[in-house]
């Protein structure tokens, strides 16, 4: 019932954001697509999932000394230290506006209730095969059971209202990696600004979008030592965690993010629950 709820909301999102596109078109910039050369990035904003802390404590303990000496030892030293706060993304955009997280807010559609997911297998993968760089260590989610229906779903939705709002492409997804990409890959791009998210086409919903944490974001270029010893490090976490981590996603935030997309401050949060909002900076709620 929760899916079709979504999917409905999905698809008449959809149909209202026909005019926002319009109004938005004129300030939606792809050219950027047509360089060779990663667009310049100036701002980039996202609504996450944030790992609940017992779950950051369960992979910090577990894994996170392995992961650094492993980084550390491949000269890795700018990922050792890159800032993120752990999250499971919905959907990114690009914009230079700061007032595009306001704007996002009031464009959010209502969020499910508490999802309950499993992270489970450890992998590495890139922007695009081939493209070099960026490159990240990722853990999955199961993909079933009624949290990741009502997650996939919600991207759906969640992609419709806030990709209006971009200025145009993400930059990882410009230059080397766009020439990389699959068509498919290249047409979300293009309507979008980034690819693998859930939208609707011709009446069908598709779905390439891979809900996952990140715990390496890298601007190094994937070289086959790399590969090769990143992807044998991961094998070793699937060997410690064989089971996965249950999982239970309380809040959805409004948050930026870098080049490579680990999130570096929290904007607003969501409660789940409740809808309530809180601005995190001043730690005030927020009426929509």
């Amino acid at each position: 019932m929760v899916r079709k709820t979504l999917y409905g909301a999905a698809f008449a999102i959809l149909s209202l954001s026909t005019v926002q596109y319009a109004v938005a078109e004129s300030k939606i910039d792809n050219s950027a697509l047509e360089s060779t050369e990663f667009r310049q990035h100036e701002r980039t904003f996202g609504l996450v999932y944030t790992l609940p802390a017992d779950v950051n404590e369960t992979l910090h303990r577990s894994l996170g000394g392995m992961l650094n000496e492993r980084l550390l030892t491949l000269g890795l030293e700018t990922d050792a230290i890159r800032t993120n706060i752990p999250h499971v993304t919905v959907v990114h955009i690009h914009n230079a506006d700061p007032t595009t997280p306001a704007k996002m807010l009031e464009a959010l559609p209502t969020p499910p209730k508490p999802l309950s997911v499993t992270l489970k297998k450890f992998y590495t993968t890139e922007a695009a095969k081939g493209a070099g760089q960026p490159w990240w260590l990722d853990l999955g989610i199961v993909k079933e059971g009624d949290g990741f229906e009502q997650m996939m779903a919600y991207n759906t939705v969640a992609t419709a209202a806030l990709a209006p709002l971009r200025d145009g492409p993400l930059p990882r997804v410009t230059g080397p990696v766009f020439a990389k990409m699959a068509d498919a890959g290249k047409e979300l791009v293009k309507t979008v600004g980034v690819s693998g998210v859930n939208v609707v086409k011709n009446g069908e919903e598709l779905r390439p979008h891979n809900p996952h944490n990140t715990l390496v974001y890298s601007t190094k270029t994937f070289s086959p030592e790399i590969q090769q010893s990143m992807g044998a490090l991961a094998e070793q976490f699937n060997q410690i965690l064989p089971e996965g981590i249950p999982t239970t996603f309380k809040t959805v935030s409004i948050v930026e993010l870098a080049f490579s997309g680990n999130v570096t401050r929290e904007i607003y949060r969501v409660d789940l629950e409740t809808g309530a909002v809180l601005e995190v900076v001043s730690g005030k709620a927020v009426t929509r």
